[in-house]
């Protein structure tokens, strides 16, 4: 009997263990990305404000340069939307990505790459640490 026990215990402790892993990463994932649609809504938020004040003449040169940066990232972003629509959305987009990034074209806005950036600075980050 104890013998049966031991060797299906460690089966399913696995496949717990996975599970947890998986959750995990999801996760943070998911905090990612709600960080990266965090920074794009201020973003937007300035970029409204500066074509708000450049219709009273009050915005400079650069800060039009920054808000119209910020105007194409806003329609990167409904360009994906375009595709969450279509059915196997899960599949498309990220097809659409590899696609993009084979052409040259960068089809996400900038802070969903600035996280990217960040995210694999801190695992070279991680890995120079281990010895």
């Amino acid at each position: 009997m104890k013998v049966w026990r031991y060797v299906f215990r460690a089966p399913r402790r696995v496949v717990s263990i996975k599970r947890r892993k998986h959750t995990t990463q999801l996760k943070r994932q998911l905090v990612l990305v709600k960080y990266a649609l965090a920074q794009e809504k201020k973003e937007t938020h300035e970029m409204l404000s500066t074509y708000k004040r450049y219709t009273r003449r009050q915005a400079s040169s650069e800060e039009m340069k920054i808000a119209n940066k910020q105007f194409l990232d806003v329609l990167k972003g409904l360009g994906i939307g375009v595709f969450a629509v279509l059915p196997f959305a899960p599949l498309t987009i990220p097809i659409a990505i590899k696609l993009g990034k084979w052409v040259g074209v960068d089809i996400l806005p900038s802070s969903f790459s600035e996280q990217q950036l960040r995210k694999q600075t801190v695992i070279s980050d991680k890995k120079s640490l281990d010895p």
